[in-house]
């Protein structure tokens, strides 16, 4: 019986040599691109991806936001008016020096400091309250929260002048109500402290419900069994919002302090059209000229544009100053607190 056998392949190596190991793949132009730059594109991608998704903000923000800024403070530098910005003459910080021996710079800025104290202040307070009353489970809670906030979303122009009616001298509906109680009427308009107190109601009135609105947001992230454990210690509902409350609305109170201060160094709009006659003096005798109305009158008012950036980043400065103190302070009072 004849033995069959398969025919070898001259391309095999004979049987018992050793095997070679595989050839590494080769790089030759037309094949694919190798596995570790494949894995490296990955990588790129993957870390470039986030940056390409955050660069519209930061286009936007240089553009709307460093541009104007270091544009105001380049002008600053020089004496030029608004009706010929070309014409310029360089005069360094005088603009600065300037405002250091100007009064009314000075009175802009004790304005702007007691309307804010005048606004934030009881704003914050009231926002607390509503907040704490919003966070308990009454019905028509949803209904409550949108009538908080329905005056801050009320123009600052309608408000305003509803306010400059309800604050009329003659025919004021405050002055009408103060005389119930035998009180004389107050002008509103034109007294020094009157017309501070009476720009920061409207204030007032605008951002608490916001506020309040941010407190309560706060106060539901707070775990209830803490309360439930204070309640079971014998602890009082007004001991419970000291010790419970309070430390988890730290954060909220921070951000709203922060901000209220913010905006009541830029104050423009309510004392601008409270008194449509005194337009950007606030007032015969600036009783009620906050800085922003003081910017608004050297630049567009006077026409005298480096002061009005002079002004401008003198705000800015403050605001940095201030904050910076701040800063330097709260270990001080975090260890006095301890």
């Amino acid at each position: 019986m004849t033995e069959t056998r398969d025919p070898v392949d001259p391309f095999l190596p004979p049987a018992g040599s050793p095997v070679p190991p595989p050839a590494a793949p080769s790089s030759t132009p037309g094949r694919g691109p190798e596995p570790g730059g494949r894995e490296r594109a990955g990588r790129l991608r993957s870390r470039s991806a986030p940056y390409l998704l955050v660069a519209p903000f930061f286009l936007l923000f240089g553009a709307f936001g460093l541009f104007p800024l270091a544009a105001t403070a380049w002008t600053s530098l020089f004496r030029v008016e608004l009706t010929a910005p070309e014409a310029r003459e360089w005069v360094g910080l005088h603009n600065y020096a300037r405002l250091l021996h100007d009064e009314y710079f000075w009175n802009a800025l004790s304005n702007t400091v007691v309307i804010g104290v005048l606004a934030t202040v009881p704003q914050l307070l009231l926002a607390l309250g509503v907040a704490h009353l919003l966070d308990v489970r009454l019905r028509g809670r949803l209904a409550f929260r949108v009538v908080a906030l329905a005056p801050y979303a009320t123009s600052v122009a309608a408000a305003t002048l509803v306010f400059a009616l309800l604050f009329g001298r003659d025919q004021g509906m405050v002055n009408w109500a103060l005389g119930l109680v035998g009180i004389a009427p107050v002008d509103w308009q034109n007294g020094p402290w009157a017309s501070k107190a009476a720009v920061s109601s409207i204030v007032i009135w605008r951002w608490t419900g916001y506020n309040a609105l941010i407190y309560l947001a706060a106060m539901q992230t707070v775990p209830r069994e803490l309360y439930e454990a204070a309640a079971l210690d014998g602890a009082s509902r007004w001991r419970q919002f000291l010790h419970v409350t309070l430390p988890g609305l730290r954060p909220a109170l921070l951000f709203t302090v922060l901000v209220s201060t913010i905006g009541a160094t830029q104050l423009f709009g309510e004392p601008l059209l409270f008194n449509t006659g005194a337009g950007a003096s606030g007032g015969a005798d600036h009783q009620y000229q906050t800085l922003g109305l003081y910017l608004y009158e050297q630049g567009w008012v006077n026409l005298h544009l480096g002061r009005a950036a002079a002004i401008a980043w003198a705000m800015l400065l403050i605001l940095v100053v201030l904050f910076g103190a701040a800063r330097l302070l709260r270990p001080v009072l975090r260890g006095r607190g301890a």
